[in-house]
């Protein structure tokens, strides 16, 4: 569970801790777990959807876990980035076990 700050709210995330080397969404199911990349290398590098068969929602945090960029990926998009500086990120899966997560960063009806 990650705890997270977003204009001036807090909400609870449940996530499974990962590795900066793991695959993250990957050859996996929509019904997977919530992903947290924690301790990153600070700086601005991009992630792939390749090989990712469903839309998901990417935060990127910063390190007092304030979110500081959002992103909706869709699948098999060579590249997803921010140009801002962050710290860790969360890959959420769009499912319908997260659709209140979904809801509080996308709205309702803006997927």
């Amino acid at each position: 569970m990650v705890v997270i700050n977003h204009k001036g709210k807090k909400i609870n995330i449940p996530a499974k801790k990962v590795s900066f080397f793991s695959t993250g969404l990957i050859f996996r199911t929509k019904n997977t777990k919530n992903l947290w990349f924690r301790n990153l290398p600070k700086g601005n590098f991009s992630l792939t959807s390749l090989f990712v068969f469903f839309p998901f929602l990417v935060l990127w945090l910063d390190e007092k876990n304030n979110v500081i960029d959002t992103r909706i990926a869709g699948p098999f998009k060579l590249s997803i980035k921010t140009k801002r500086i962050f710290s860790s990120i969360i890959e959420i899966p769009l499912n319908k076990r997260n659709i209140k997560i979904i809801n509080f960063f996308v709205g309702k009806g803006n997927i």
